[in-house]
C-alpha cells in the first residue's frame, strides 16, 4: 500500500526515524508501518550538519536502507538540493532509490547551521511554489508523496506559515507539513488547513505536546513523524558503554555475561542469521 492510501486510514501513520538498515529492521519489528530518513539526525551521526549532506548519499543510504525493509521510507530532502531546475534530478534519484515520499522546506540553500540557534533563512513564497511545481513535473509514479514543509510558524508567524501552506498545495504538494508547538496552534492549523497535515515532533515524541494520535488526527494530522528520539536514545547507551569501557579495564561487570549473550541472539534475529545459514546449507555448505 502506498504512503498516500495509508495516509487515509482512521489513525495517522507514525513514522520513526531510522538511519540504517539495522535501525529499519528493528522498528519494522517494533510494529511501526512507515520509516524516516532523517536528515538533522543523519548529519549529526556523521558529526557535520544536515546543511554538509549530498542527495547520492542520502539516496545511496536509501538503498541499502529499502534493501533490508520494505516498509515506506520518507525522505527529509532538506531544501531539494537546489533551485527549481535542480528538482528535476532530486525527484529522479528520490524514487530511484525507492523513496514513498519527499519533504522539501522553504529554507534557504546552501542551508546555515544558524537555525539551530533560532536564526532562520525562508526563501519568498514564490521560490518555493516554483520548486513544488517542478517536482510535481519530474515526478514519474503518482504514488511518490510530496510533502511541502514551511518553518515559517518559527521564523515568522503561524498566520504566514498557513498562507505559505495554501499556496504550496495549490501548487501540487500532497500534504503540507508545518510544525505547531501548542495544543493552541494544533487546533488553530487544524481549523484553517485541510487535510492531509504532517508534523514532526520534538523528542519524546507525542509526549512534548502531551496530546494523543487520536487528537492530532482529529485535526488532521494523517502523518507524524519522530526525528530525533531513537537517535538520542542510541547515543545515550553509546556513551555509557563507552565510558564504562574506558573506565573498566575493558570489562563490563554492570550486567550479567548471560545479558549480552541474549543482546547477540536478539540481534541475530533481526539481521536474519538463520535464513542466511540456511540458504549456505542449501548451496554452498551441502551436507
Amino acid at each position: 500500500m502506498s504512503l498516500t492510501k495509508m495516509m487515509q486510514g482512521p489513525h495517522p501513520v507514525l513514522a520513526p526515524l531510522v538511519l540504517d538498515p539495522m535501525m529499519a529492521r528493528m522498528a519494522e519489528e517494533a510494529g511501526f508501518e512507515a520509516l524516516y530518513l532523517g536528515g538533522g539526525a543523519t548529519g549529526y551521526q556523521r558529526i557535520y550538519l544536515e546543511a554538509n549532506l549530498t542527495l547520492t548519499e542520502l539516496c545511496q543510504t536509501a538503498l541499502e536502507i529499502r534493501t533490508s525493509s520494505r516498509l515506506p521510507l520518507i525522505f527529509d530532502a532538506a531544501a531539494g538540493f537546489g533551485d527549481p531546475m535542480h528538482m528535476h534530478r532530486t525527484m529522479g534519484m528520490t524514487e530511484a532509490a525507492g523513496f514513498a515520499a519527499i519533504e522539501v522546506e522553504d529554507q534557504l540553500l546552501p542551508k546555515r547551521a544558524h537555525h539551530h540557534i533560532g536564526i532562520e533563512h525562508m526563501i519568498p513564497l514564490e521560490d518555493m511554489v516554483d520548486k513544488i511545481r517542478e517536482l510535481v513535473r519530474a515526478r514519474r509514479n503518482p504514488e511518490t508523496h510530496i510533502i511541502a514543509r514551511t518553518i515559517a510558524v518559527r521564523s515568522t508567524n503561524i498566520d504566514d506559515a498557513i498562507r505559505r501552506c495554501e499556496a504550496y498545495k495549490k501548487a501540487g504538494a500532497d500534504s503540507l507539513l508545518l510544525i505547531p508547538y501548542t495544543q493552541e496552534a494544533v487546533r488553530y492549523i487544524g481549523e484553517r488547513l485541510e487535510p492531509p497535515l504532517v508534523n514532526i515532533l520534538k523528542p519524546g515524541g507525542l509526549a512534548s505536546l502531551d496530546m494523543t494520535a487520536a487528537d492530532l488526527h482529529g485535526c488532521g494530522f494523517r502523518l507524524l513523524i519522530d526525528p530525533a528520539t531513537p537517535l538520542l536514545a542510541a547515543y545515550e547507551a553509546m556513551k555509557k558503554v563507552y565510558a564504562e569501557l574506558a573506565t573498566s579495564g575493558f570489562a563490563i561487570r554492570s550486567r550479567p555475561q548471560d545479558d549480552w549473550t541474549r543482546l547477540q541472539k536478539e540481534q541475530h534475529k533481526t539481521v536474519d542469521l538463520n535464513m542466511l545459514i540456511e540458504i549456505e546449507k542449501r548451496t554452498t555448505e551441502k551436507p
